[in-house]
């Protein structure tokens, strides 16, 4: 798991609820070259994160992915719904005009664990 870009805490408990801070495609302090390579990094990074807390991906409940480009949309469907199987957790999907690092990608989620 990468060392988070800012102040903030990258996953936090609330009961039977965690709760994401955004994942953008970096590993090592490295920034994955590339829109594709960048969206599987943050999943990969996201998952990390909900392992670390004994979950998984079928736990997420809703995602919000920001794009800096919508033209990348379509692929970003094809990889998001690659990466979570049939889980299909609600989403929103934001058109942003910058974020962190000069990533293309960033993505959040909420988890529900409980039982």
């Amino acid at each position: 798991m990468s060392k988070p870009v800012g102040p903030y805490t990258p996953i936090v408990r609330a009961g039977e609820w965690l709760v994401t801070s955004g994942q953008i495609g970096i590993a090592d302090g490295v920034l994955a070259d590339g829109f594709e390579s960048q969206l599987r990094q943050a999943m990969a990074n996201l998952e990390g994160l909900l392992v670390g807390e004994q979950a998984s991906l079928s736990q997420v409940i809703k995602t919000t992915v920001f794009l800096v480009d919508m033209s990348v949309y379509a692929e970003m469907n094809a990889i998001y719904t690659e990466l979570f199987g049939d889980h299909r957790p609600a989403r929103s999907a934001v058109a942003v005009a910058a974020l962190p690092l000069g990533a293309l990608v960033e993505i959040e989620a909420v988890a529900y664990v409980g039982s």
